[in-house]
């Protein structure tokens, strides 16, 4: 007699969810109003104070405003496997 054997392909199912907002190297073109390109070579916000208040806003590293930083949002993401519960069931005979 053959053995049949069945395989069940899982789909998983991706779920991504925002953890919080990190800033990253300064852009501030700190040569634009002679017509060229310089940066200072900072690359990471540091804040200057505590938050909630202006100098949360400050860089400690470059003395740049937060928006002069790349924003990255950092994501954390669940794989997670749907189970069939009929096929976990045995049977006694």
């Amino acid at each position: 007699m053959k053995r049949l054997v069945v395989l069940r392909r899982c789909e998983p199912i991706v779920r991504f969810s925002c953890c919080g907002v990190r800033y990253g190297e300064c852009r501030h073109n700190h040569a634009a109003s002679t017509g060229g390109y310089a940066v200072d070579g900072c690359r990471e916000f540091i804040a200057e104070g505590e938050e909630g208040t202006l100098g949360a806003l400050k860089c400690s590293a470059c003395g740049c405003h937060r928006s002069f930083h790349h924003r990255v949002q950092v994501y954390e993401v669940a794989w997670d496997c749907e189970s069939d519960t009929s096929s976990s069931s045995s049977s006694s005979g």
